[in-house]
């Protein structure tokens, strides 16, 4: 049977780290539950070895703290001994070190909601808001549950893509390496064997062996110009117009990718908020912070001042013209049936399925076109060669 190393604390706020034999993971969580203590981790050995050689993000700290801090709060302890316990057991410095200031400022009267809001770079104001809005209803627990559900699901989003994209990463690397190597390296060689070919040659020829040269020659202004053109991009980029130029782009060339992942965001932040007793402008406003495309977000700016003037958030929705029909339609009848949030957590998972469907078929364009640009490059690279070979055995002797 596999064995499973796991984390716990006592009512006393001991902590308790040692392994269990069972059949599987659910097997395992039930013996320690009956056992009178609070599971606060529970993993195969294996993967605890792996966790120890990965890096750690704060997104990960963040899901980390919410859902143990979550598990105590459910299990009934206090606010102030659940954080002293997660202080105590934070694998990361930084991350104890934040949950030892919280501890600090609660115990000195402020808000948990007002002492998160002092560390902006680890909690972003939706989760700052989604607590205010607990702490307000006594329902912290509820919303520490919901939230650590919202990070999960984001996280998993964001590995998805990331993976999908590592095999077009590498192979325009690589690709783009062996294209550096065949005109710094492999070109060259034949320049001294084309030279007496002179005019004669091929004008691809001709075309390839000048810019080889040049590329050998002034490979530092090649390389001066890639990262001079990379900083002004950046800096374009940075900028309020430059940035709405280049989403207006990327919506352009993957608008069918972009538009669900802004979709499923979106209602999920907001189907969670208005779950969470976030009143609805407030819960709009933070929605509307975690939409990436800055073109969507422009288009949905309007809809706090259209649920202020009482429309209906479907005509709101409908009139930005942003969103995928479908999902305007689900978010109609949720609200004529009052089920709004539950309805918007529904189109949320409709999405998040939907898109990795979009993805593979993005990727399914996307990765033959590479090959095929590359291919291409490499291609003319090759043939110019050969026709300059050929061309030397009709030379007179």
């Amino acid at each position: 049977m596999p064995i499973f190393s796991y984390r716990a604390t006592t009512f006393d706020g001991a902590i308790i780290d040692g392994v269990i034999e069972a059949s599987d993971e659910k097997s395992a969580i039930e013996r320690l539950k009956n056992s009178g203590v609070i599971l606060l981790k529970i993993t195969t050995q294996g993967e605890e070895i792996k966790k120890r050689f990965t890096l750690r993000s704060s997104s990960e700290d963040l899901l980390t703290f919410t859902t143990e801090l979550s598990t105590l709060l459910v299990a009934g302890l206090p606010l102030d001994t659940s954080l002293n316990i997660l202080s105590g057991i934070s694998e990361g410095g930084q991350m104890r070190d934040i949950i030892k200031s919280i501890l600090k400022s609660i115990r000195e009267g402020s808000s948990f909601s007002d002492a998160l809001q002092r560390h902006p770079r680890i909690f972003p104001r939706l989760y700052v808001n989604m607590i205010r809005a607990g702490e307000a209803g006594g329902v912290l627990n509820v919303v520490l549950e919901k939230l650590s559900e919202f990070l999960e699901t984001t996280k998993e989003i964001k590995e998805h893509v990331f993976s999908s994209m590592i095999y077009p990463v590498i192979l325009f690397i690589t690709g783009g390496i062996s294209i550096i190597i065949l005109l710094t390296f492999m070109v060259p060689k034949f320049t001294s064997i084309f030279a007496e070919l002179g005019s004669s040659m091929p004008l691809a020829t001709r075309l390839l062996l000048g810019f080889s040269n040049a590329l050998g020659a002034y490979w530092w202004l090649f390389l001066l110009s890639m990262i001079a053109g990379w900083s002004i991009f950046r800096n374009y980029i940075k900028s309020d117009k430059g940035r709405y130029n280049w989403d207006s782009f990327k919506l352009r060339m993957m608008g069918d990718v972009i538009r669900k992942l802004e979709t499923a965001r979106f209602c999920r932040t907001l189907g969670t908020l208005l779950r969470s007793g976030v009143p609805m402008l407030q819960a709009l406003n933070n929605a509307k912070d975690v939409i990436n495309n800055l073109v969507i977000a422009s288009a949905i700016d309007s809809l706090s001042k259209g649920v202020k003037e009482g429309k209906g958030i479907t005509i709101l929705l409908s009139e930005a013209n942003v969103f995928p029909p479908l999902a305007v339609s689900m978010v109609k009848v949720g609200e004529e049936t009052g089920q709004l949030e539950d309805m918007l957590i529904k189109v949320a998972i409709t999405y998040e399925k939907s898109l990795k469907v979009a993805l593979r078929r993005f990727l399914s364009i996307l990765e033959p076109a590479m090959i095929l640009i590359m291919g291409l490059i490499i291609g003319f690279i090759v043939l110019s060669m050969l026709m300059a070979i050929f061309s030397i055995s009709e030379l007179p002797f």
